[in-house]
């Protein structure tokens, strides 16, 4: 039984459903939004949360009602069931928040994420992908209201994912990013409810859109590994979560229109919102990202002309997630994974 005493991991912010993928496509930021949770061990049995910091007393401390305390116990429990970890072992979990709440870029995903990771790493960082997934899923679904991995798979293993199927295992594909590819993003200061936002959408989709949905996630796909810039611009069209969620955000097809003048490709809402992104394409690799920037700031500007506050950043895909973001005391750190089936 191998381990440390002490391990943290950070989990990036993401941009889930990409427009046309939804629930099944997500990536990863490369920017400081995002959560570490740093756990270590103790001799009282059980999962603790010491302290939240950066959440302004807006999350529970109960680990039962928390994602980060629910993922990890989920965790421990596997890790126990295969003797990893001794049956009497304690968990206490400290949590830094670096992104607001309800803002539509895996902020629960990414308090999961980093639980599970860390939790894994403590006794040694031995657990396969699709099960360290699982338990993160356990603590998303919390707050979500059902198992969708589409901010917890990039959050755990960074890039751009599409999530095939989550059953009877995890199938998780990961696509190409084409090295000019940025992200412009904004965070309007409103709160939208994840479990609202889905109740929201319903349980049906007439015929004609699910096909051009379907036509859409296809072409964003070949677009990806083709490099066809204006192709992807063409598939990031929502046609089933986007119309009945808009709405939530005062200015949002402004906006989106704002990014494209402004030079980017399109986009949507991240996930519930109220986050909007808008997908980009630098002149250069590794180059900052101007054009990402200048298109957020442009939907930022047209938000505030509606009465909506908005913070506004240009970033590029983060390729690592916080499986490979692990730090840990007392051993020494095992080699990184990226994601697998």
């Amino acid at each position: 039984m191998s381990g440390c005493d002490r391990a943290s991991a950070f989990a990036p912010a993401s941009v889930s459903n990409v427009a046309c993928g939804f629930d099944v496509l997500g990536f990863a930021l490369d920017s400081e939004l995002g959560d570490r949770v740093s756990v270590q061990r103790c001799d009282r049995p059980g999962v603790r949360l010491l302290s939240i910091s950066g959440d302004h007393g807006q999350l529970p401390v109960d680990p039962a009602r928390n994602t980060a305390g629910v993922a990890a116990r989920s965790m421990l429990e596997r890790l126990v069931a295969r003797g990893a970890a001794p049956p009497d072992v304690g968990i206490e979990i400290e949590i830094e928040k670096r992104m607001p709440i309800s803002s539509g870029i895996g902020s629960s995903a990414a308090s999961a994420a980093a639980a599970a990771a860390a939790v894994d790493a403590l006794f040694g960082g031995s657990t396969p992908c699709g099960e360290l997934l699982g338990c993160a899923l356990d603590g998303e679904a919390l707050a979500s209201g059902s198992r969708h991995a589409d901010n917890v798979a990039p959050a755990l293993f960074g890039g751009l994912l599409a999530v095939r199927t989550l059953a009877p295992e995890p199938d998780l594909v990961r696509l190409p990013c084409p090295a000019w590819l940025s992200c412009a993003l904004v965070l309007p200061e409103i709160a939208v409810s994840t479990c609202a936002a889905r109740a929201a959408l319903g349980e049906r989709v007439a015929l004609p859109v699910a096909v051009q949905q379907s036509a859409n996630l296809a072409a964003l796909v070949h677009a990806l590994h083709t490099d066809d810039a204006d192709l992807l611009g063409r598939a990031l069209v929502d046609l089933i979560a986007e119309p009945c969620r808009k709405a939530a955000v005062p200015g949002f097809d402004a906006a989106m229109q704002a990014a494209r003048e402004a030079g980017a490709l399109g986009g949507s809402l991240s996930g519930s919102g109220p986050a909007l992104f808008a997908l980009c394409r630098e002149a250069a690799a590794g180059e900052v990202p101007s054009v990402a920037r200048g298109a957020a700031e442009a939907m930022a500007k047209t938000l505030r002309g509606a009465g909506v506050a908005a913070r506004s950043l240009g970033v590029r895909i983060a390729m690592d997630g916080a499986r490979s973001r692990t730090e840990i005391v007392g051993a020494e750190s095992t080699t990184p994974r990226a994601a697998g089936r």
